[in-house]
């Protein structure tokens, strides 16, 4: 029993041999990065925000006119153009004051038709010596008189007139109902000497086009010039985009739980009014933009504190790796002094919103490419980044690849 038991173990020695063999062989078939073609892409950098969507303007509308409302066309949500009726006050005590005013103008002129007549028969009684001077003094004051009555009570009927078109309020600009605050029935009262007194019939406003208050952080702010194009999201449309432009920056910072945020006024155009006022938006604000440039993941990019410890996982000699980038043309430390350790931000943008920057004056980074089948360090020099790919300006070409190293994060 014991000579057949050794018998199998020395049978299975070798096929846990080969096994073992096979594991070794899969784990250094494993490389430790991935390749990524150098390609053109278009790079956006934005500064994101959060806003509620409000009108640009919004109107209380109120009636001259005192009494009932008898009539409410409208309704909440409603498109009324210009001069559209959208409420009517009880019109009987202005029509009856127009009909007064009517009267005493009728009145007035025919006093004034006596006048004049009783003026002319007084001159020439007068040229006749058939009256004093004090009769014919009488004459030309009651004519005098008379004029002036017919002029009050012409103005007055025009009053008169005016009170009772106020009784149909009609709307003052082409827009959208968005509150009612009276109803039919109402009785309101519109003081006509108070110029902000009086009874606020609705809300109104016009929603072509629409703004957000968008609250941005202070270290984004800086960034940010108005003109600059704006995308809007809102859940109710989420497979939708919404464009705007950067409005203003309003001075006056607003704190809210030790953060400091500044509000960014953008407007959109809203010709279709599916922004409604009151909807939560997330809006991105385009503070740098490249199209088709060529770009590499941010993961790809070594500086020159970790180009070593790099090199030694990817089985290449650190010695070797510094001094092939030094003998490389451009060689030594990073443009401007430093050691780009840092990646360029968005820079603010010119006119038109189009960021302007010389092509060759980005942090240099060094990443490893495969070329002829070799791996080889390069020195490039970058530009703007979104935080997933980032710009090189010099030192690849399309026909580059570059190296990932596995587990490598973003940078």
């Amino acid at each position: 029993m014991k000579r057949r038991t050794v018998k199998r173990y020395l049978l299975a020695a070798p096929a846990l041999v080969l096994l073992g063999a096979a594991g070794c062989k899969k784990a250094e078939s494993v490389r430790p990065y991935t390749t990524i073609p150098v390609a053109r892409r278009d790079i956006i950098v934005t500064a994101t925000a959060s806003g509620v969507i409000q009108p640009i303007l919004t109107l209380s509308v109120k009636s001259k006119a005192s009494g009932e409302i008898i009539a409410m066309p409208v309704q909440t949500g409603d498109e009324v153009k210009k001069g559209q009726l959208l409420a009517k006050i009880d019109p009987r005590i202005p029509q009856n004051n127009l009909s007064q005013a009517q009267a005493s103008l009728d009145v007035a002129k025919a006093q004034l038709e006596n006048a004049t007549a009783q003026l002319k028969r007084g001159e020439a009684l007068y040229q006749s010596k058939s009256i004093t001077e004090a009769g014919y003094d009488s004459a030309q004051l009651a004519s005098a008189t008379a004029r002036s009555a017919v002029v009050t009570a012409a103005a007055n009927l025009q009053t008169a007139k005016d009170a009772m078109e106020d009784t149909q309020v009609r709307a003052p600009i082409t827009g959208t109902i968005l509150e009612l605050d009276a109803v039919l029935g109402t009785v309101i009262s519109s003081p006509t000497n108070d110029v902000g007194g009086g009874t606020v019939i609705l809300k109104m406003a016009s929603l072509d086009t629409v703004q957000v208050s968008a609250l941005v952080d202070e270290t984004d702010v800086g960034k940010v010039q108005p003109g600059m194009p704006v995308t809007i999201t809102v859940d109710a449309y989420p497979n939708r985009q919404f464009d705007g432009r950067v409005l203003k920056i309003e001075p006056q910072a607003q704190v809210s739980q030790n953060v400091t945020m500044f509000p960014v006024d953008v407007n959109i155009l809203n010709p279709e009014h599916l922004l409604k006022p009151g909807m939560n938006t997330e809006v991105e604000i385009h503070v740098g933009q490249r199209q088709g440039v060529l770009a590499v993941p941010n993961a790809a990019l070594r500086t020159e504190r970790d180009v070593a410890s790099a090199a030694t996982v990817l089985g290449l000699d650190p010695q070797a790796v510094q001094r092939q980038l030094n003998a490389a043309p451009g060689g030594g430390a990073a443009p401007g002094g430093g050691d780009g350790s840092k990646l360029h931000a968005a820079e603010p943008a010119k006119a038109g919103g189009q960021v302007q920057r010389s092509a060759a004056t980005g942090p240099s980074y060094i990443v490893f490419a495969l070329r002829g089948g070799k791996i080889v360090p390069v020195r490039v020099t970058t530009g703007l980044t979104d935080l997933d790919y980032i710009e090189v300006t010099s030192g690849l070409a399309e026909t580059d690849t570059v190296l990932v190293l596995s587990g490598s994060p973003s940078r």
